[in-house]
């Protein structure tokens, strides 16, 4: 059978595929594989995280089950956790030890201190729910309400799927700043305000990670995200599995109603009894899929599905790491964690209504990396990367584009970066902006969309992609989804492409035959 694309999705089903005895080959479009979640040397001694840039959300099932370790798989949790520095000098820092934190917080509320612990409690309590659920076949909506069931856990359900971010930091906390620190995440992969309802559930999406054995941790991959991809790619070829590069997919042979194989962007004919794409449901079905090949229904379904853009990295090189105004210490712990750039919830919900009218947010917030501090196989000896993460960057600019505003949104990501380190302009060797329009002419991702569709509850669950199309299986016989337009969504997890190919296999056992590429 063939799989589209090599992106860690597409890899991690590849290895079961090929695990489970199949026969398969991966075809990937650029030169090498890993998709989004690459490490390239873009300056001598450099190697810079382009896209996808922390490590936690991977399955710890796919580690295991795939032996990550040993080939190569490493990573280094963050500690602290966060840290949320303010233009007027002041910090929050979130540790890993809870009383650490709580002795930061109490410089702000000594209530919201108290009630730190028992909101770590409740997001355990969702989590422990939630879970199974991400991790495994996608629920239907009643499966989803039986998960939740009893009075108490009605509310969790309330709280995850109705509320917005906002709402529910308000109901746990008083202080701004912790509300700033904490609801940074559910703004990563939504197009849309920590102040609109469903975000709460980009809370807990963000939440479901593990690190060295610790819930909810983050951190870096060691040697750069590239790292997972290589180990991906070396225990599919481990199993068996085939991988092609530079052999990009022009479209599917369709005959029938049922896949037959492939057509490549040279001509050539790859034929299978079996495709699995894990390149976004739109490009798949509306570019690859000859016209005709699904019912207008659908093609209604998949243009409504939302595939906003949310993403601008700068990447650069640093000569070294650079000194905040409000933790002045070179290197500090604070330059091993992530960095956000956000100073309250009105901060980023005007970021997103400035990116509504096609503008990038000024003043943007990001989240910033300084892997080398963690890590130093990164960078030469005393100098240091940094990657930025920019939220809210839409995929068309008013008045403009991105090839001719990109100096643009570089000067003002350091402009912004320098009221918090002023010297950080100074350190900057190279540098590099990464914009939406970027990652979907490069990596092909519609709409600029990172995630391969917003991270909302309407787009969740058995509703993503869409109703009818949520267990792997698409539209045409013997064709499946395998990437993060499949439940249970966007980041590193490696759970589209594990699920996948278990349904798969379950076909091929039940009569398809074993496929042959």
């Amino acid at each position: 059978m063939v799989v589209i694309g090599g992106g860690h999705n597409g890899l991690t089903a590849a290895a079961y595929l090929a695990r489970g005895g199949a026969k398969v080959v991966v075809l990937e479009r650029r030169p090498f594989v890993g998709g989004a979640c690459i490490t390239e040397e873009l300056w001598p001694g450099f190697r810079i995280n382009t896209y996808a840039y922390l490590a936690g959300m991977l399955s710890g099932k796919v580690i295991e089950e795939l032996d990550l370790a040993q080939f190569g798989y490493r990573t280094i949790p963050h500690d602290p956790e966060g840290f949320l520095p303010f233009p007027d000098g002041r910090s929050i820092t979130l540790w890993a030890d809870t009383a650490r934190t709580q002795k930061e917080i109490a410089r702000y509320s000594t209530r919201d201190a108290d009630a730190y612990p028992r909101y770590l409690e409740y997001w355990a309590d969702i989590l422990r729910l939630l879970e199974p659920l991400l991790g495994g076949p996608p629920p239907s909506l009643q499966e989803l309400a039986e998960q939740f069931r009893g009075p108490e856990n009605e509310g969790l359900l309330r709280d995850l799927v109705l509320r917005s971010a906002d709402d529910l930091l308000s109901e746990w906390f008083e202080s701004e700043e912790l509300k700033a620190a904490l609801g940074f995440s559910a703004c990563v992969g939504a197009f849309t305000s920590p102040r609109r309802p469903g975000t709460a559930y980009v809370l807990a999406h963000n939440s479901v990670t593990e690190l060295g054995g610790r819930a909810g941790a983050w951190g870096f991959a060691v040697g750069g995200m590239g790292r997972t991809t290589d180990a991906l790619a070396r225990a599919a070829q481990r199993f068996g599995a085939e991988i092609r590069t530079g052999m990009g997919v022009r479209s599917l042979l369709i005959q029938g109603g049922r896949v037959t194989g492939v057509e490549t962007e040279d001509g050539r004919r790859v034929e299978a009894r079996a495709v699995a794409s894990a390149v976004d449901v739109k490009r798949t079905l509306l570019e690859l899929a000859p016209a005709g090949s699904v019912s207008d229904e659908v093609i209604r379904q998949l243009r409504s599905f939302k595939t906003h853009a949310t993403t601008l990295k700068f990447n650069a090189a640093l000569r070294r790491l650079p000194r905040f105004r409000a933790a002045p210490e070179v290197p500090g712990p604070h330059h091993q964690a992530s960095i956000m750039i956000g100073p309250s919830l009105d901060h980023l919900d005007r970021a997103y209504r400035m990116a509504g009218t096609g503008r990038l947010s000024n003043p943007p917030f990001a989240e910033i990396l300084f892997q080398s501090a963690a890590d130093p196989t990164v960078a030469p000896p005393g100098h240091h990367t940094i990657t930025c993460s920019v939220k809210y960057a839409p995929r068309e600019l008013v008045g403009t584009s991105w090839s001719d505003y990109r100096d643009t949104a570089a000067e003002l990501v350091l402009t912004t970066l320098e009221e918090y380190a002023p010297d950080v302009r100074e350190l900057v060797e190279h540098w590099q902006v990464v914009t939406p329009e970027d990652l979907e002419t490069t990596l092909g991702m519609t709409g600029g969309s990172c995630f391969h569709g917003d991270l909302t509850p309407d787009q969740m669950f058995s509703l993503r992609p869409f109703p009818g199309a949520s267990g792997y299986r698409l539209p045409v016989a013997g064709l499946y989804l395998c990437g993060s337009s499949a439940h249970p969504g966007g980041g590193v997890t490696g759970v589209p492409g594990r699920n996948a190919a278990q349904v798969i296999l379950a076909d091929l056992r039940e009569g398809v035959g074993r496929a042959a590429p």
